[in-house]
C-alpha cells in the first residue's frame, strides 16, 4: 500500500484530499503545518508528499527541500492557489515532481498521485536492475564473470578512485576504450566531460590544434578561435587513443601538461590551466 503525506494548513482541504485518497486504497497521514510534516518525516518514509505552497513559517518549498535531502526517492507535488508560472518553475527547479493549482477535482489529484508513484517505482526498479547487472557483468557494457575479468573490474574500481594518469594496453579489439570509459564514469569526474581523440587519425599539425586549440590567424585556414580538447575536457577526462602514434614533438608538449597542468594554444602567449585526467591506450609494446 502506497504511503502519502498531505500537508496543508486548511483543515477542509486536508480532509477532502485524505478522504479521497483513503477511499482509493492509499495509506494517508495529514499534517496541519510544515513543522508537523517534518515530525512525520522523522518516523515515516513516504511515496508521495502532497504539500501546500503557501503556509506560515515552514512553507511548501521548505517541505520540498527537506524531502529532497531526507528522502530523495519520495515524489513531492506542490499544491498552490497561486498558480503562477514563477511558483511552478521554482518548485520544479528544486526537484518537485509536479504541481497542481487549487481548486482541483478528485480525479485530477488521483491521476497525479498515480503518476508520481509509478515514476518512483520505475526509478527504484531501474537502480535495482542496474546494480544486479553491474554485479554480474562488470562495468559500463563490459561483460565477463571469469576470475580474470573480475580482476580487471577490481583494478578499474581501484584506479577510478585515484587521480593518476592511466595507460591501458592490449591488442586491438580487446576493449581498451571500454576500460577508459569505465574508469571515467566510476570516478569523481563522472559528471564532467569525457573527450576522446584518436592520435593515429590526424597529422601532427592538425593534432596540435585539436589538442591545444588555436587563435584566429595562427595559421592558414584558422579563421576563428578554436577551443582545443584539453580545454573542453576541463574537470573531466581526456582519452588519448593509440598514444604511441603521437609524434615526439607533441609528446614533449604533452609532458608539460602532465607535469604542470597548463599549456598555450597555438598562436597564443596566454597560458591556460586545466584540471584534466588523462587516460591513454596503445596496442603496441612501448618498452620495446
Amino acid at each position: 500500500m502506497s504511503k502519502i503525506l498531505v500537508v496543508d494548513d486548511e483543515s477542509l482541504m486536508r480532509e477532502f484530499i485524505s478522504e479521497s485518497l483513503i477511499s482509493h486504497g492509499y495509506d494517508v497521514d495529514c499534517a496541519e503545518s510544515g513543522m508537523q510534516a517534518f515530525e512525520f518525516m522523522n518516523g515515516e518514509v513516504y511515496d508521495v508528499i502532497l504539500t501546500d505552497y503557501k503556509m506560515p513559517k515552514v512553507t511548501g518549498m521548505d517541505v520540498l527541500k527537506r524531502t529532497r535531502d531526507k528522502m530523495p526517492d519520495t515524489k513531492v507535488i506542490i499544491m498552490t492557489a497561486y498558480g503562477t508560472v514563477e511558483n511552478a518553475v521554482e518548485a520544479m527547479k528544486l526537484g518537485a515532481f509536479d504541481y497542481i493549482a487549487k481548486p482541483f477535482g478528485v480525479d485530477e489529484v488521483l491521476i497525479l498521485i498515480k503518476r508520481a508513484i509509478e515514476f518512483k517505482s520505475l526509478q527504484v526498479e531501474n537502480r535495482r536492475l542496474y546494480s544486479e547487472l553491474e554485479d554480474h557483468y562488470g562495468y559500463r557494457n563490459m561483460i565477463g564473470d571469469s576470475p580474470a575479468m573480475q580482476k580487471v573490474f577490481d583494478l578499474i574500481r581501484t584506479v577510478s578512485l585515484s587521480r593518476s594518469t592511466v595507460l591501458v594496453t592490449g591488442k586491438s579489439g580487446t576493449g581498451k576504450e571500454l576500460v577508459a570509459r569505465a574508469i571515467h564514469y566510476m570516478s569523481s569526474r563522472k559528471n564532467g566531460p569525457f573527450i576522446k581523440i584518436n592520435c593515429a587519425a590526424l597529422p601532427t599539425e592538425l593534432m596540435e590544434s585539436e589538442l591545444f586549440g588555436h587563435e584566429k590567424g595562427a595559421f592558414t585556414g584558422a579563421i576563428r578561435k578554436y577551443r582545443g580538447r584539453f580545454e573542453r575536457a576541463n574537470n573531466g577526462t581526456l582519452f588519448l587513443d593509440e598514444i604511441s602514434e603521437m609524434s615526439p614533438q607533441l609528446q614533449a608538449k604533452l609532458l608539460r601538461i602532465l607535469q604542470e597542468r597548463e599549456f598555450e594554444p597555438v598562436g597564443s602567449s596566454d597560458t591556460i590551466q586545466v584540471d584534466v585526467r588523462i587516460i591513454t591506450t596503445t596496442n603496441r609494446d612501448l618498452q620495446k
